[in-house]
């Protein structure tokens, strides 16, 4: 596949009156076009603010953030690539109904036409949610809530879909279903997508590569493509093959061992 992201060199710094505390170290990784990427690493080593350079919300002190051989701009400037955000809470405005949630990315980029409508109505469809579409949301359940918060995400058409931990939030057996739910979704419409999650079994389930970050300052330790040979709708099956516990088993290693860095292409 042909790289649609890269990243060079990438570190960045919080500061304070009394202090300096690095958060990312000389980070590079490249994204392929249409390919799932999940981050996984320690609490607090910097998946987040990763997160944030790459949609330009965040300076990085050093390296920069390539969209197709071209650099990024930070904090509002213009850019050739749209990119969607998905966070740990679905924020829909209780005020709205779930057609005017969804719209809402629509109507502040000023794109709310007759196309782009028809584009909504049959992402509601398509995933199940076009009944609903006149409720509030506290009448839809959190799973229903995350598909209406990725459908608002989607609805912009963005080049690059960033989650950062949008599963978090629900309980264990509803994660395991929408997470699965939404990875199929984003794989029917060859979406990139780019993951942030603390759960190694999530990412093994669900993307086509994992990269593992260290400790804070994080710096990349390893990086590893993930093949199953059967279909990722079912989650459970998935995470019963030998590959997932091979897959398991060696991202556990990396993550626990903190001087174990390797890089498997």
């Amino acid at each position: 596949m042909n790289s649609l992201l890269s990243l060079q060199d990438i570190s960045y710094s919080y500061h304070s009156l009394k202090e300096e505390t690095p958060a990312l170290s000389n980070i590079s990784f490249e994204v392929s076009d249409g390919e799932f990427l999940a981050i996984v690493g320690p609490s607090g080593c910097g998946k987040s603010t990763l997160l944030s350079i790459i949609a330009g919300l965040l300076m990085p002190e050093q390296g920069t953030v390539f969209y197709k051989d071209r650099a990024l701009s930070c904090c509002g400037s213009e850019n050739s690539v749209k990119i969607g955000y998905m966070l740990q809470h679905d924020h829909l405005f209780e005020w709205r109904t779930i057609y005017q949630n969804v719209i809402l990315g629509l109507e502040l980029n000023h794109t709310l036409n007759a196309k782009n409508r028809d584009y909504v109505l049959k992402l509601l469809k398509d995933y199940e949610l076009y009944s609903f579409k006149d409720k509030k949301p506290s009448e839809l359940s959190g799973g229903m809530r995350q598909r209406a918060a990725l459908i608002r995400t989607m609805a912009i058409r963005p080049d690059l879909l960033l989650l950062d931990e949008p599963f978090s939030a629900l309980d264990s057996q509803t994660r395991l279903n929408v997470s699965a739910d939404i990875a199929q979704i984003i794989r029917n419409t060859h979406m990139t997508a780019i993951l942030i999650t603390h759960d190694l079994a999530e990412a093994v389930t669900l993307a086509d590569r994992v990269l593992v970050l260290s400790k804070r300052p994080a710096c990349v330790k390893c990086q590893m493509p993930i093949q199953f040979n059967i279909d990722r709708h079912d989650p459970m099956m998935i995470r019963n093959t030998l590959e997932y516990q091979l897959y398991f088993n060696q991202l556990w290693e990396v993550l626990t061992h903190e001087q174990t860095i390797f890089q498997s292409a």
